[in-house]
């Protein structure tokens, strides 16, 4: 058999890896790349094994993590006022041991990073905006009827 004609029945792990996003980005820094493993696994873990039903309306918006990866502040949002991100602050808190036993399970790294919870309030100031430019167009809506 020829040796080109072997090699077309075989996998190229090249490609595969392509083809379902999983071949390393060379533009990313390794910590970006735990951030994104460690949002997507907390993120899974908080719809499915989480049995407080306090984090029921918890979701993970983003994960940052430091440059020496031993710190991983990840924000959360939650619906409803102050009083609910407190109350979920706290279970987070609660849940902390948990989700770090479970990330050090499936990651695979040398040391896992302390966990930071912390609200994202970014994510409250894009519903604000939101809100005004909703108004803003209304307004404009109203003034060419008016026209």
């Amino acid at each position: 058999m020829a040796e080109g004609a072997g090699m077309a029945g075989r996998l190229d792990p090249k490609k595969t890896f392509d083809s379902l996003g999983l071949r390393r980005s060379t533009g990313q820094k390794r910590s970006e790349r735990v951030a994104d493993v460690i949002f997507k696994e907390l993120s899974i873990l908080l719809l499915t094994k989480a049995r407080n039903p306090k984090l029921a309306g918890v979701s993970i918006s983003r994960v940052e993590v430091s440059d020496d990866l031993q710190n991983a502040k990840i924000f959360f949002t939650v619906a409803g006022d102050r009083k609910a991100v407190g109350t979920a602050a706290a279970n987070l808190e609660k849940a902390k041991g948990f989700m770090r036993t479970h990330l050090a399970k499936t990651m695979n790294m040398r040391y896992t990073p302390t966990l930071q919870f912390r609200y994202d309030e970014v994510a409250e100031k894009v519903e604000h905006l939101d809100a005004l430019f909703q108004e803003i167009a209304e307004e404009r809506d109203r003034g060419e009827e008016n026209s």
